[in-house]
């Protein structure tokens, strides 16, 4: 099986940029998603965070309004992220960013 695609909408908790070595820019953010749904009928409270991180010339024209308290959609794939620290965190790669307003 080869499908990688999430759709999350939250709030910006965190964002900073930067310029790789390569000469790449990114913007890394922290999504915080809170939300209600029916699971086996009956509604549940569900709460998440992921880091998020856009890559490329693409996202320029958006990321100076990627900051803390902003609510925004964003499209993309998940792939696993080894920290510092040896932990291992899924980490949302956008292909496609909204504001909401």
């Amino acid at each position: 099986m080869t499908t990688n695609h999430l759709v999350l909408s939250g709030t910006i908790t965190r964002s900073r940029s930067f310029t790789s070595p390569a000469g790449i820019a990114h913007c890394v953010l922290m999504l915080e998603h809170k939300s209600q749904v029916y699971e086996a009928e009956m509604l549940r409270n569900v709460y998440c965070q992921i880091q998020v991180v856009l890559s490329g010339d693409r996202f320029e024209s958006i990321t100076d309004k990627l900051k803390t308290g902003v609510d925004i959609q964003v499209q993309g794939f998940i792939a696993l992220q080894q920290g510092r620290n040896g932990q291992n965190r899924l980490v949302l790669h956008a292909e496609n960013v909204e504001l909401k307003t």
